[in-house]
């Protein structure tokens, strides 16, 4: 006869509050570095003018810093099991504040491009280390929790990184934006100090590691993420940089792929992209990565080249992305231990695509007024599309593998605004020249309207300069200036229809993985 005892539930061991804190202060971690990507976008203008760089040179520093993190996150499986999470994890949240501050103190533009990359790589590795705490430390009917706390920090970042930029550049200047990450940084480096325990350090391990395949992905990656965020600048493969990247880019990432098949003991398993729901949660999460990242690069152009707005005025409609997520962040925990996570995900997708598709009907007028309803569904999608895929993403993946899923997972979101940013910027330029050749061919001298325009700007412009050869010419200048200001419009807003198409169709995608419920089997 079986004992009542055996037919009771195992009881889940007590979470300590060490654990807790060792957790949120992973979370404040990878907050940190997802919000370093963005956070000089608002203030490129300011940095630009005090290392005297063109726009062209300036974007090398979100590059650097971009390159430099999706390189590293592949690799923190391997270094924690070398160092220790603790040690791994403090020595590189102490580095991480160390080249904030050297970026704060960059004499050069090549002194910030060293320092931040350095930086990227350093905090890179904090995003990762917090989901695998998350999984490793925590019981399942916890987890869910404490990835909602991640999940919101990686989504409110981008939306608060040009804000937050913003304010401090206007206030206390560009090197702010660099110093204010001790602020959080002390807390982060106090809290794993306490929160995690000493382990035995391997360094055997480095000694035994693949460093072909490492080095592969490196060049490889490294090389992508140079040709997707330079090449729209430099014409892609007109550029003697971009076929070379490329060409790297290629033969890394090929020649890692299949090191890693002769491996008994790869340091990260890539065979994980085969299994049906891991492989959609990646591709989804690259396509919502698209969606996020693209949406903050857009609407930011949009608002400060076709609206004239500034830095505090950008953030103040990019921060509406960020606040209501505050609210729906713990409705979507509770709600995917009940349903269908497919579900509240295509609900999602489905809120994201409304808004781009809301973005797509924007003219030279529109403003903060009429941006904040598509920014606030913006807000509502964004939880239910991010905690959703990573239950998705760590469904039925052994304690052995969790580490490779959440290194994985996370580079396929950060790879996927990456490509996002890179096809939009394309986008951009290729449809802003068609939109301008179209409405060339309307705009035409003989017309009587373009007439009738040309004779009431002369007008104007004759009464202050008293010239009217240089009136007229003003007059011309300006005319054309409206066309290239509405050809730019209507480009920005075949982006965001794009961006649309994207999501909505990943809606398909999404239903492909198998039915998932939270702290399910």
């Amino acid at each position: 006869m079986t004992h009542p005892a055996a037919a009771l539930p195992a009881l889940e061991p007590a979470i300590g509050t060490r654990t807790w804190v060792a957790i949120f202060a992973a979370i404040l971690g990878a907050f940190m570095a997802i919000l370093d990507i963005q956070v000089t976008n608002a203030s490129l203008r300011e940095i630009r003018g005090s290392l005297s760089v063109t726009q062209e040179e300036g974007a090398w520093m979100t590059t650097a810093y971009l390159a430099a993190e999706v390189v590293v996150i592949p690799l923190t499986a391997f270094f924690v099991r070398v160092f220790g999470a603790r040690t791994y994890m403090l020595s590189n949240a102490a580095l991480f504040l160390a080249f904030s501050t050297l970026c704060g103190y960059a004499w050069n533009l090549q002194s910030m491009i060293i320092f931040r990359a350095l930086q990227g790589f350093t905090g890179g590795a904090l995003i990762p280390t917090a989901m695998t705490l998350i999984l490793t430390r925590l019981p399942p009917s916890k987890r869910t929790v404490g990835l909602a706390w991640l999940m919101l920090a990686s989504t409110m970042a981008p939306a608060f990184g040009p804000t937050l930029g913003g304010i401090l550049t206007n206030f206390y200047g560009w090197p702010s934006i660099f110093f204010i990450n001790w602020v959080p940084g002390v807390l982060m480096l106090a809290g794993l100090a306490y929160g995690l325990s000493r382990e035995p350090m391997q360094l055997k391990l480095l000694r035994e590691a693949d460093w072909p395949a490492i080095g592969s992905m490196t060049i490889g990656l490294g090389s992508l993420i140079v040709f997707l965020e330079e090449g729209n600048s430099k014409d892609w493969f007109a550029s003697d940089l971009m076929r070379t990247c490329f060409f790297l880019a290629v033969v890394g990432v090929v020649a890692w792929v299949a090191i890693l098949q002769l491996r008994d003991k790869p340091f990260i398993n890539l065979a994980l992209f085969a299994r049906r729901t891991f492989g959609v949660s990646s591709l989804v999460g690259a396509a919502a990565g698209m969606g996020l990242y693209g949406s903050t690069f857009v609407l930011p152009l949009f608002l400060s080249e076709i609206a004239g707005y500034n830095s505090l005025q950008i953030g103040a409609v990019i921060m509406w992305m960020g606040l209501p997520q505050i609210v729906v962040m713990p409705l979507t925990a509770k709600y995917a231990k009940q349903f269908d996570n497919r579900i509240i995900c295509s609900l999602g997708l489905l809120l994201f695509a409304a808004s781009c598709f809301m973005n797509s009907t924007m003219d030279a007028t529109t403003g903060f007024d009429q941006l904040i309803v598509s920014q606030v569904l913006r807000a509502l999608g964004q939880p239910l599309i991010v905690l959703t895929l990573s239950n998705f993403a760590i469904y039925r993946i052994e304690a052995a593998n969790l580490s490779s899923a959440s290194s994985l997972y996370n580079m396929s979101r950060i790879l996927g605004g990456a490509i996002g940013t890179a096809v939009l910027a394309t986008t951009i330029t290729l449809r802003e020249h068609f939109h301008s050749a179209r409405i060339g061919e309307s705009v035409s001298l003989f017309s009587s309207a373009v007439q009738e325009q040309l004779g009431v700007l002369t007008g104007y412009f004759l009464t202050h300069s008293g010239d009217p050869v240089a009136a007229q010419q003003q007059a011309l200048v300006t005319l054309d200036h409206v066309v290239r200001r509405e050809a730019y419009v209507m480009a920005y807003a075949d982006s965001f229809f794009m961006l649309g198409c994207v999501l909505l169709g990943s809606i398909a995608v999404m239903w492909m993985a198998d039915r998932v419920v939270a702290g399910g089997k």
